[in-house]
């Protein structure tokens, strides 16, 4: 198994600070971002890579994987960070997203998604990576793990990989749904977002019902059930990537950290999530 941290809320940390901040945490490396706003951006990711490869081989890290918003073969500069990630040995890629609109069309929303995704897999064969679909909760044809399974059906294992997610599987499924899911994914179950999150109360709506949001937390006080989740896919073989999601900076956080509160509370979430395996 390997644990690396997503660089998402470091964006104030240089790549080479990156490395050494999770290193000394206990990561065996980073899930570091290839796109607009991220450490290497699109339009650079054959020198941004480069440099990133040079970072981790002198901090004795590694770069599991990368995460893009690459969600066609048209979008921009999705070839060269395939070729790019390739080259410097990253075989595996988040996908980016597609939304889910209007009410209406979901069946046809899929298939559509299907055959971009079949182009997307074409590409990826060419350069040797895989690419993932992460799930992830809210407006999109793969919020769940069913939805997902729909999707990959008519694909093979070893050609494009689910990115499961315990904190979005259980805002989708909050029962049995996300085990349902991960069931179904079994075989395309490449990578894993690793995350918690709370229902809280806001405002009451017009009709006088009350409303609530998702609030991400450290991921011992949240309501994914990650022992059970863990245990699952331990049963299932998986031994590969589990990248920590540190989702503490901006107004979805339990609390805004600045990025050394957050790399100290990353920490206590590694160790529990370390534990589970014991």
């Amino acid at each position: 198994m390997r644990f690396v941290l997503f660089t998402d809320n470091l964006a104030d940390l240089s790549i080479p600070a990156c490395f050494d901040a999770a290193g000394k945490i206990g990561f065996d490396g980073l899930d570091l971002t290839v796109r607009p706003g991220g450490h290497v951006k699109p339009e650079n990711a054959d020198r941004g890579l480069a440099e990133a490869r040079k970072a981790a081989d002198a901090a004795g890290m590694s770069i599991d994987m990368i995460s893009t918003a690459v969600s066609d073969v048209t979008s921009p500069h999705a070839e060269s960070i395939f070729a790019a990630a390739s080259h410097y040995g990253i075989r595996t890629i988040k996908l980016g997203y597609w939304k889910y609109e209007p009410f209406g069309t979901a069946a046809r929303q899929i298939e559509q998604t299907r055959a971009r995704l079949a182009g997307i897999v074409r590409l990826a064969r060419k350069y040797q990576v895989l690419p993932c679909i992460h799930i992830h909760s809210g407006r999109s044809p793969v919020a769940s793990g069913p939805l997902l399974y729909m999707l990959l059906e008519e694909f093979k294992p070893g050609e494009v990989g689910a990115y499961v997610d315990p904190m979005h599987m259980t805002v989708e499924g909050g029962n049995g749904g996300w085990e349902i899911g991960l069931d179904l994914l079994a075989p395309w179950v490449s990578l894993v977002g690793v995350k918690n999150f709370r229902w809280d109360a806001t405002e009451r709506d017009r009709f006088g019902q009350q409303r609530f949001r998702t609030t991400y937390t450290p991921l011992a006080d949240g309501q994914a059930p990650l022992p059970e989740f863990v245990t699952r896919l331990r049963e299932l073989g998986y031994d590969g990537t589990y990248s920590l999601h540190s989702e503490y900076k901006g107004g979805s956080s339990f609390r805004q950290l600045a990025t050394p509160e957050l790399l100290e509370q990353t920490e206590a979430d590694l160790k529990f999530f370390k534990s589970l395996f014991t």
